[in-house]
């Protein structure tokens, strides 16, 4: 059966009638030249939304922070970041390959580290000319912990302590702004204490492609140069940054629905018998560990995708995730409540 409900990400939407109208009509320029004013009206514009004074646009989330990670090292230095981050599971050994750092994991809880951790990692070594940490990432929210945000208590905790260690710090930032509305605060009251961000536009904001990497008018100059050398540089880019200005306008605040629903759905699915842990769900993010309920996982995806409803894996080999994002409406959510269950169970019968 033809999935029709597809929740496997909030990466599958398509440009909305509105959004292609504004990539259509939109100003351009040679963007390598700096002279597409779409462009540079997309890079004010996340700049000041997450607290910096300017930012680059770039084809990906990836490239983005790979740019960054770049300008915070030197081949052999060491990278801290919690160890199912994305920089270290979806980025494909990027940091190694593009800027010779040592990545260094560490077990995280809801996708966060503690202070504590990061001073014993990024303690000196007896040797002197030992590698050393001087750069770490955070993710928040965190895909593979299931869309989870970091209080801004904990936050500043770990940003302060690397700031005492003298340690560059990045926020992989792809989904900051479903972080700032499940918290409640502007985008730059968690932005603004990185040395350099990332945004990406083709997740929770609709976009077919794009992201940002902001930070200091000295640190995105050089970024500039690395966008070349990772052959991210473009022409006519401002019919794709005009979906990112668009997004801006129409996108934002329409998160919080994806929220909602995300908690109707997860609380239906437990009210079910269905395996989802409520504490776990703080964004558009719902995590069903079908072990529990005897299932392989595969199965489960197969079985779901038979029924009509998209759901995806997760980094854990026995847990499956739904995304809501703005092509869920609340009928869909109502539809794979009734659907999501009766499969699943039928499948434990079985």
């Amino acid at each position: 059966m033809r999935v029709v409900i597809d929740l496997r990400s909030d990466t599958v939407t398509t440009p909305t009638p509105g959004m292609r109208r504004a990539m259509a009509e939109a100003v351009v320029g040679d963007e390598q030249k700096r002279e597409d004013p779409t462009v540079t009206a997309l890079q004010e514009r996340v700049a000041a939304l997450l607290g910096h004074e300017a930012a680059l646009f770039v084809p990906t989330a990836t490239m983005a922070n790979q740019i960054a990670l770049k300008l915070h090292g030197r081949p052999g230095d060491v990278l801290v970041a919690e160890e199912h981050s994305h920089v270290l599971v979806f980025e494909y050994g990027g940091v190694a390959a593009h800027a010779g750092l040592v990545t260094l994991g560490l077990p995280g809880v809801a996708g966060r580290i503690s202070s504590s951790q990061l001073r014993t990692a990024a303690a000196p070594s007896v040797k002197a000319a030992d590698q050393h940490v001087t750069v770490i990432s955070l993710e928040n929210t965190h895909n593979n912990a299931g869309g989870r945000v970091w209080p801004l208590e904990e936050l500043t905790d770990v940003v302060e302590t690397a700031r005492e260690l003298g340690l560059a710090v990045h926020l992989d930032g792809a989904r900051v702004l479903n972080a700032a509305t499940a918290l409640g605060v502007d985008p730059a009251e968690i932005a603004a204490r990185f040395d350099t961000v990332s945004l990406c536009l083709s997740k929770g904001l609709g976009c077919p492609l794009g992201a940002l990497v902001a930070g200091s008018h000295a640190v995105i100059e050089r970024a500039w140069r690395e966008k070349h050398l990772f052959g991210g540089a473009m022409r006519q880019a401002g019919i794709v940054a005009a979906a990112g200005v668009y997004a801006l306008d129409h996108h934002v605040e329409r998160l919080a629905e994806d929220h909602a629903r995300a908690r109707r759905f997860a609380e239906a699915l437990g009210a079910a018998g269905v395996p989802v842990e409520l504490e776990r769900v703080e964004t558009n993010f719902v995590q069903i560990d079908v072990g529990r309920m005897g299932l392989e996982r595969d199965d489960a995806l197969a079985r779901l995708r038979h029924a009509g409803v998209g759901l995806s894996a997760t980094v854990s080999p026995t847990v499956i995730r739904a995304v809501t994002h703005l092509e869920i409406t609340d009928a869909d959510i109502e539809r794979a409540i009734d659907v999501i269950p009766s499969t699943l169970l039928a499948g434990v019968a079985a």
